[in-house]
């Protein structure tokens, strides 16, 4: 077959029209390749995949209409002049001119990303739900060190902790966090703020190790370049909807102690008193004009405000400085999960060693109700006030003890707040082994595996419910018989009579359509009309076992499906199968792995 070229001249149609290389965009925008990729992460442009690559798999293909957005963008202009002033300023150093290279450094251009955001995210809900890659990265560098060679700068660390800190102390007054997990990586945090599930990862709080070829940091502060400005519009929307002033204008000494949330709290508590006393002050003075209108007697404008600046001003009881929720929207707006998380540590009081993860702890327990302090400057209230009911401790002995409170390790609390219930403390006492950390991000029924200290968080909850739940060793079918809820005393006799009824006619049809499947194997044409005799030997047989040949006839009939299927189906259907073959290896492994340390355990107490 003659292969037909396209004539020159002739316009191009299919994939060549609509893609292009990495090399013919640069080419075209006229720019550098770092200057390209910088364009692309704050345009949100990335690569596509076409079906046919007329260029070849080597190449990085980008869709014509995304070129020609970045071709229109404003920011173009001013990254060339930008570049145009930094040749002005680099030659006027090289002619030792220290002036001009000054005055050009101020007439530098600038730029924001505020139009950039406001069209990638044209409505809150898509912001929150791209949030999560966004906060991580706020969070690491908030953790990182200031280097220079990276032109990783102290501000921008700060800005980075100003931010994540604003973000936890919102999640921590509205009571949205719903799950924490420790792992090797970091702490993993989930909150659900306007019904969309938020997730990010903040590292501990250890000192960071910077590699030095491995990590592109140019990519990764353009990256973090948008996401501040993106945080920044989340936070202010956030904070007007609860009626606080963003941005939030915070307590000196406490930043200067590194005390960065609990000056957040203060501030919350300081601006709904404000918000209270303004709507009371404006009730007041309206019906004091009215009246002083009547009277002819002006009103006293300066009792007034000294009344505002009053209120401006929290008291200092921790009580007071530590409240985070009491004067926000009312309690019809908030949902059944953000009432159980606000009342899980009400009436609790803790206080944080100094060894334990304080900016975590301070994060968690406000967001679940309970009040904390910490072991030094600024704390609400020291470690000797009698009124502490639980020590988070996280050292192997604890010399001096308070009777009237209860020492555990930080475990306890992310344990706590996972399961929605207060834990017995037992084993998280200092110097004990606590139970396992288990993920709430894990469906142990979906992966086919229990662990045992879930099955007994399991236990507590439903005893909390008031629910009935199987023993140990006990199945559900065994739960849901009749005869042994009645001699338990749970239903009454003509519950179980029905629910035995009811059991009784399930078996009947299963029975009946695992003999229709065998029939239908076997070729003998199944009858909807059967003789009486038969069914009353179904109903006879319906509590014994079924035939061992059952599931070879299941086999079978399985087999033929796949027959009949076409290759792709077929296909993805024993994916499928190698799937659930490969987990349930892993159960197994699981259960191999508990076998061996119970084993382990009995042979050592022995």
């Amino acid at each position: 077959m003659v292969k037909h070229y396209r004539p020159p001249g002739k316009k191009k149609e299919g994939n060549a029209a609509r893609y292009i290389t990495r090399s013919q965009a640069v080419k075209h925008l006229q720019v550098t390749l770092p200057l390209f990729r910088r364009l692309c992460i704050l345009k949100g442009v990335f690569p596509r995949e076409p079906k046919k690559k007329v260029k070849g798999n080597h190449h990085t293909y980008y869709h014509v209409k995304d070129i020609a957005f970045l071709q229109h963008e404003p920011l173009l202009e001013i990254f060339r002049d930008k570049r145009a002033y930094e040749k002005k300023i680099k030659k006027a150093e090289s002619k030792k001119n220290p002036d001009l290279a000054n005055r050009l450094r101020t007439r530098i251009p600038t730029y924001t990303l505020d139009r950039i955001i406001r069209e990638r995210y044209p409505k809150f809900v898509d912001a929150l739900r791209d949030l999560d890659d966004c906060l991580t990265m706020v969070h690491l560098f908030a953790a990182l060190p200031a280097l220079g060679r990276e032109k990783l700068e102290v501000d921008r660390v700060h800005n980075c902790r100003r931010l994540s800190h604003e973000w936890q102390a919102y999640i921590s007054r509205v009571h949205k966090l719903r799950k924490v997990f420790i792992s090797v990586k970091g702490i993993y945090y989930q909150a659900e703020v306007e019904g969309q599930k938020v997730t990010w990862l903040t590292p501990h709080a250890l000192q960071q190790v910077l590699p030095e070829d491995d990590v592109d940091f140019n990519v990764m502060l353009t990256f973090l370049e948008v996401y501040e400005t993106l945080v920044t519009f989340v936070n202010y929307h956030l904070y007007h909807s609860i009626n606080v002033k963003y941005p939030p204008i915070l307590d000196p000494r406490l930043e200067a102690l590194a005390s960065d949330l609990y000056a957040l709290s203060r501030y919350f508590d300081a601006n709904s008193r404000t918000s209270v006393v303004d709507s009371q002050v404006s009730n007041t003075s309206g019906s004091e004009q009215v009246e002083a209108q009547q009277k002819g007697t002006p009103p006293d404008e300066s009792e007034l405000r000294l009344a505002q600046l009053q209120h401006h001003l929290p008291s200092n009881e921790p009580g007071a400085l530590m409240r985070l929720v009491e004067d926000v929207a009312g309690e019809d707006e908030e949902d059944e999960d953000t009432r159980e998380c606000k009342k899980l540590f009400k009436n609790l009081k803790f206080f944080l060693s100094r060894e334990v993860p304080r900016e975590s702890l301070l994060f968690v327990i406000p967001a679940f109700g309970g009040v904390v302090s910490w072991e030094g400057e600024g704390a609400p209230f020291k470690e000797a006030d009698q009124s502490i009911t639980h020590q988070i401790v996280d050292r192997p002995t604890q010399g001096h003890k308070f009777l009237s409170r209860e020492y555990v390790q930080p475990q306890w609390v992310y344990d706590c707040v996972n399961a929605r219930i207060i834990l017995p403390t037992e084993n998280y006492m200092v110097g004990r082994v606590p139970p396992p950390h288990l993920s709430p991000f894990v469906d142990n029924e979906a992966e086919g595996y229990v662990p045992e200290y879930a099955a007994t968080i399991k236990r507590l909850q439903a005893a909390g419910r008031n629910e009935v739940l199987p023993l140990p060793g006990v199945g559900k079918e065994d739960l849901e018989d009749p005869q042994k809820l009645l001699v338990e005393g749970i239903i009454d006799r003509a519950e179980a009579n029905e629910a035995a009824e009811r059991k009784r006619k399930m078996i009947l049809e299963q029975n009946r359509y695992l003999d229709e499947l065998k029939m239908e194997v076997d070729g003998v044409r199944s009858s909807s009309t059967a003789p009486d005799n038969k069914q009353t030997s179904k109903v006879k047989e319906a509590g014994e076992e079924s035939d061992p040949d059952i599931q070879r006839v299941v086999q079978d009939h399985a087999n033929m499906s796949k027959v009949v299927m076409s290759r792709n189906k077929r296909k993805l259907y024993e994916a499928m199968e190698i799937g659930k073959k490969r987990k349930q290896a892993h159960v197994d492994l699981l259960k191999e792995r508990k076998r061996k340390i119970e084993v382990a355990k009995k042979s050592g107490e022995t």
